[in-house]
């Protein structure tokens, strides 16, 4: 699995990374084109073998669109965009409910499997039509415009400035249920779409939101951002006790997360800079990093209690990546050797340990001693978006 010759990978090199997204797209294409039912296929071992043709994930979907019309964006061959829009078509015609509107979160085939409307399926949603009309995919504009109008009618709580998180196929019961990583990728998907049409609603809403979770929440959990809530947003230390493998509601403190919102308060810096943003930035930054890094074996460790104690010392993919991609942002902005530094002991971790030099593509999950868990590279919703993204990141950071 190491990678004799990975010292020669210069992650500063923005050809490099370039280089690296295209090993990833690599991987995927064309065998994750389904020309039978449409959209993607999602199941695929480490060697490439697929596993599952039928499950249809709408993040899933979302994040293919987003890593092909990347691909398109920084120049790749004619494919990246075709695959794009092969998903923007599959997304339009059999994830969008056509009765209540809103996005299917998850499909068997072309039949719907799991009819709930979840912010987390659509802050993806947001993200790849904005990245794919980006790319020049023009017919992904009408998907933005109504899914940023669906997120404003049904998942904004005005009175906490933050989106609510999981309703009925019809709209008629919303959970109780408010998580924090919806809301984060929703940040995400605003700067995207931002940048790729310049409307000033966007930009103000990732700021809305950046203000909200960055200082609100993480005041209300002692300094970091805790994952789940209740419905006045308080931080509810029950729910899911101890399941840190939920996919979209982990319990704890989890680093990876501090180290992402470090990266979106940089990426808001680039449009609309204030000083709390660097300082927030650094602040959880270094506690993410502090009590996240793995002096011993390298990478980040998941998960920690309310008292900060490690409660799941396993490392996940995209948690290297993101905090690749924040510290990338935070050199760019500060030129501090420490941010440098983690960046290439990062960079190196994961290239010795996550990516599979033979085959392409990043393994999911390994423990702390940074052994894979299976032999299965990528299921619902992977995609190894998180990767792409942090290099993508790291390029506009870099020049």
């Amino acid at each position: 699995m190491e990678h004799a010759d990975n010292q020669a990978i210069n992650f500063r090199d923005q050809a490099e990374l370039k280089e690296q997204i295209f090993k990833i797209l690599d991987f995927y294409y064309p065998a994750c084109i389904d020309h039978d039912k449409g959209g993607y296929i999602n199941g695929f071992l480490n060697d490439g073998t697929i596993n599952d043709t039928t499950t249809k994930h709408l993040v899933a979907t979302n994040r293919y669109i987003y890593i092909f019309s990347i691909g398109a964006i920084l120049g790749g061959p004619d494919w990246c965009l075709e695959s794009a829009r092969h998903g923007i078509r599959f997304l339009k015609a059999h994830h969008t409910d056509h009765d209540n509107n809103g996005y299917f979160f998850e499909l068997d085939g072309t039949a719907v499997n799991d009819d709930r409307k979840m912010a987390y399926g659509h802050a993806f949603t947001l993200l790849a039509s904005a990245i794919a009309y980006e790319a020049g995919i023009e017919e992904a504009k009408s998907i933005l415009d109504n899914v940023y109008e669906v997120l404003e009618r049904h998942f904004w709580d005005p009175d906490h400035a933050l989106y609510k998180d999981e309703w009925d196929a019809g709209w008629h019961s919303l959970s109780s249920y408010r998580g924090q990583n919806p809301n984060m990728h929703l940040c995400e998907a605003m700067l995207t779409a931002y940048e790729a049409t310049g409307e000033q609603k966007y930009l103000d809403r990732a700021y809305t939101l950046a203000e909200s979770v960055t200082k609100k929440l993480v005041e209300r959990s002692g300094g970091m951002v805790w994952e789940n809530y209740t419905p006045d947003w308080q931080p509810d230390f029950e729910f899911n006790k101890n399941n840190t493998k939920d996919e979209f509601r982990p319990y704890g403190f989890v680093p990876g997360h501090q180290l992402e919102w470090s990266k979106l308060l940089m990426w808001l810096d680039r449009h609309r800079s204030e000083p709390w943003m660097l300082e927030t930035s650094e602040d959880l930054f270094h506690k993410g990093w502090k009590l996240g890094h793995d002096s011993e074996h390298g990478g980040i460790l998941f998960a920690l209690s309310p008292e900060r104690e490690v409660i799941d010392d396993d490392k996940n993919y995209w948690v290297m990546a993101e905090a690749i991609s924040a510290a990338s942002l935070l050199a760019a902005k500060t030129d501090r050797t420490f941010y440098w530094d983690v960046y290439d002991q990062l960079c190196q971790y994961s290239s010795e340990y996550l990516m599979d030099h033979e085959h392409g593509g990043w393994y999911k999950l390994l423990n702390r001693q940074n052994k894979p868990y299976s032999n299965v590279k990528t299921k619902p919703p992977k995609t190894d978006y998180h990767p792409v993204a942090a290099y993508y990141q790291s390029i506009l950071a870099f020049r």
